[in-house]
């Protein structure tokens, strides 16, 4: 169950509510949404949800089943919106976020930001720190290539987004990127979902590659729950038997997390095709299934990438994409 308290409630009026749950026998945890209390407490009878509503500081009581309560459509009927620096992510609108997997030289991302730019990009992408299976590979540039995404970001105009995998690293990243990205390999790492729950920029978190929906929404659930409802699902591919891909690419995902929660939901074809001429089709798919956005991997030389080249765009192919969504989108309603 979840108590919706007033906006700007007093203590005490908050303190009523843990104490009648109290005498109900429940225990209650209270997490603050947007400048209100939220009060999260299990199945309760229909006596003590009467006296709840009876209360001038409560505003509603709603039912919620499942451990994704305050992500739920249960608990806002209403899609969230999500403004990450002067970008609407939902809403009716439909965004590119596009640049390289991994941040490589200050010349490779402004190039590839002024291209992405051009073309029609509302944010960039640029990694500093990699998680990758051997430990010898390319782990990125870290502070340096933030500073680089500062960069490209000053001369576009254009917010970004930077993974981060460590709560040590969270102050770091979010004291440059935008938007802070939890890549597959950390979506169950709940230390580092409540670490950037606890600071208010905004949170791009990718499904786990073998994660179910519920899984996914619960991870969500722990950002969330710490005081930061500002979190974008992104479906990157799920791992399957076929091998003719990086990963199955699960657009049905889509729909379905948009039906299940009000959080707004982006499409990353790049990481689940491994394969740059899977990307257009895939990208023309998701905005069809009602996606709310796209993460691209764009390079400049992609057979030169430290990271994931086989996956990346040129610019010139990033661009013919981009005209292609700019026909659809209308057509399914929204803006691009």
């Amino acid at each position: 169950m979840i108590i919706v308290m007033r906006p700007y409630v007093s203590e005490d009026a908050v303190a009523e509510v843990i104490d009648l749950l109290a005498d109900a026998g429940l225990d209650a945890e209270v997490v603050t949404d947007q400048d209100r209390p939220v009060v999260l407490t299990g199945a309760m009878e229909s006596a003590t949800t009467a006296s709840l509503v009876g209360l001038d500081s409560v505003e509603r009581v709603i039912r919620v089943e499942g451990p994704a309560r305050l992500v739920s459509r249960a608990y806002s009927s209403k899609s969230s919106v999500i403004d990450a620096s002067g970008v609407a992510i939902g809403g009716g609108t439909f965004i590119v976020i596009a640049g390289p997997c991994a941040v490589e030289s200050k010349e490779q991302m402004l190039n590839t930001a002024r291209s992405v730019a051009a073309s029609g990009a509302r944010m960039l992408r640029g990694d500093a720190f990699k998680p990758r299976t051997s430990p010898y590979a390319f782990q990125g540039l870290g502070e340096h290539a933030l500073k680089i995404m500062a960069d490209a970001r000053d001369e576009t105009g254009l917010p970004f987004t930077a993974e981060v995998l460590d709560p040590r690293h969270v102050e770091l990243v979010a004291s440059y990127a935008d938007l802070l990205r939890i890549g597959t390999r950390n979506m169950s790492n709940y230390a580092l979902l409540k670490e950037v729950g606890r600071q208010p920029k905004p949170v791009l978190l990718k499904r786990g590659r073998t994660a179910t929906i519920e899984e996914w929404l619960s991870a969500a659930e722990y950002v969330y729950s710490e005081g930061n409802s500002n979190v974008v699902l992104v479906e990157r591919g799920i791992r399957s038997f076929e091998h003719s891909t990086r990963n199955t690419l699960d657009l049905s995902a889509v729909p379905l997390a948009k039906g299940l929660s009000h959080l707004p939901v982006m499409v990353d074809p790049s990481h689940a095709a491994g394969r740059a001429d899977l990307v257009p089709a895939l990208s023309r798919a998701a905005l069809a299934v009602g996606a709310d956005g796209l993460l691209i991997d764009v390079h400049p030389d992609p057979k030169a990438a430290k990271v994931d080249g086989d996956q990346a765009l040129l610019p010139a192919q990033f661009a013919d994409l981009m005209r292609d969504l700019k026909a659809i989108a209308p057509v399914v309603g929204l803006a691009l």
